[in-house]
């Protein structure tokens, strides 16, 4: 069960930096009037596999952007450029899609530049956590959070509680400490990057590189 209390003073911090993938739409809300788009980020993670050879992988970022933003950011924008935002991760309560909601973006013109994506947040442990040894003897921790936090809405005027659950998994050493000590209602901070399940919906989940498991 979830500490209403604590879990109300959550943090949750994405930081993406990336490409447009297409010109934004930009459309408006009434009562009150709002600018409001629905952008795609690319962000892409490189590697070096065991046998040393260069890896990559995109991710695509459904991003949601409302009020002055839109305008003062994202006006003049098209597909190839690059934006850095900054936001938290919600719920689209319209589509069955996981975004993330932009609370601050810088526009940038078209260019190669090493990408960011980063994640941030405290947690409460939803479910107990799963280890398991792949073929390749790598040990794999899988578990899911729930995080609650405040944000304030443009379209509402006030600040509103956010409640989302995502997955996450922790690869490496780390993984064994974290599935020995954690269990299900504990509070941890967790570190990484967002990733998306290859399933239709294109579920978010959180690639931990870091998990924080705070005194109990």
């Amino acid at each position: 069960m979830i500490n209403t209390f604590e879990a109300s003073h959550q943090l949750c911090n994405v930081t993406l930096l990336g490409n447009l993938v297409a010109k934004p739409e930009i459309r408006y809300l009434a009562n009150p009037v709002l600018a409001v788009t629905d952008i795609v980020l690319a962000t892409t993670y490189r590697w070096k596999d065991k046998n040393n050879h260069n890896k990559e992988w995109t991710s695509y970022h459904h991003v949601k952007v409302v009020g002055k933003l839109v305008e003062e950011s994202l006006q003049h924008a098209n597909k190839g450029d690059i934006l850095l935002v900054n936001g938290y991760i919600a719920n689209n309560k319209t589509k069955p899609i996981e975004i993330v909601h932009a609370t601050t973006i810088e526009h940038f013109a078209k260019g190669f530049t090493q990408n960011i994506n980063n994640i941030t947040c405290s947690a409460q442990l939803t479910t107990d956590v799963k280890l398991v040894t792949t073929e390749s003897n790598n040990q794999l921790a899988t578990f899911e959070i729930s995080i609650c936090h405040h944000a304030f809405s443009e379209h509402k005027s006030e600040s509103l509680i956010h409640h989302v659950k995502r997955p996450v998994q922790l690869w490496g050493a780390q993984a064994q400490n974290i599935a020995q000590q954690a269990k299900q209602g504990d509070n941890v901070i967790v570190e990484g990057r967002l990733s998306y399940a290859n399933n239709q919906q294109k579920s978010q989940q959180i690639d931990a590189s870091q998990v924080h498991l705070l005194a109990k």
